[in-house]
């Protein structure tokens, strides 16, 4: 009698328990979910971050040439325009 007690009490613990157990991995497996569409989004931001950033330093690397293009031109006619003076102050 005593040990058809104790069983019933560790039959029904064990019920509760393990429909608890159950709920719990209902919640945790839609928190998952939740957190995988997240890690998706994130993803795919941090994606377009990085082609953006690219795209960025591919613009900035062709205006430096085209800067380091215009001061040699620049340069080149500040030489000139000494050179042309000097001829005239020579005359």
């Amino acid at each position: 009698m005593k040990l058809l007690k104790i069983l019933s009490v560790v039959l029904v613990a064990g019920l509760a328990t393990g429909c608890a157990s159950n709920s719990d991995i209902k919640d945790l497996q839609s928190q998952i979910d939740g957190l995988s569409s997240k890690i998706s989004t994130v993803s795919s931001d941090a994606a377009k971050a990085q082609s953006a950033a690219e795209l960025a330093a591919s613009k900035a690397s062709a205006a430096e040439a085209s800067a380091s293009r215009a001061a040699q031109y620049s340069q080149d006619t500040n030489n000139k325009l000494d050179r042309m003076f000097k001829k005239s102050m020579m005359k």
